[in-house]
């Protein structure tokens, strides 16, 4: 019996290769604290169907080279595009800003951030 195992894609650079990690926690022997650990497994992907985040199940396979000892067997979750996406700054703050002359997040000469100027004055 092959193994099977879930993991998430964290790279997707490669053509027909993905980057794996198998997150584990488990009790440490002495201490007892629980650590997270983490296996790392280069997968064959014919398709290229996954992508970077994409939650994948694999398993077990002969070796494609070096280092790859897995194939993908289907992609489980896909990465929500929210994720992936930056974050947008809303139009009125962005407008409020640009009206300033400063960008979000940068202070003025008083030390102060650019809108929490702007109020006082």
């Amino acid at each position: 019996m092959k193994k099977r195992l879930t993991g998430i894609v964290t790279s997707d650079k490669r053509d027909k290769s993905r980057r794996v990690e198998i997150e584990r926690r488990y009790s440490h022997p002495r201490y007892g604290k629980i650590v997270r650990g983490r296996t790392v497994c280069h997968v064959h992907d014919e398709q290229n169907d996954a992508h970077e985040g994409d939650l994948v199940e694999i398993v077990e396979s002969r070796p494609h080279s070096k280092t790859k000892r897995w194939e993908l067997v289907r992609v489980v979750q896909r990465a929500s595009e929210a994720v992936l996406a930056a974050p947008e700054i809303g139009a009125a703050e962005l407008e409020q800003h640009s009206a300033a002359g400063a960008a979000p997040g940068e202070e003025q000469a008083g030390g102060q951030p650019a809108a929490q100027a702007e109020a006082q004055s």
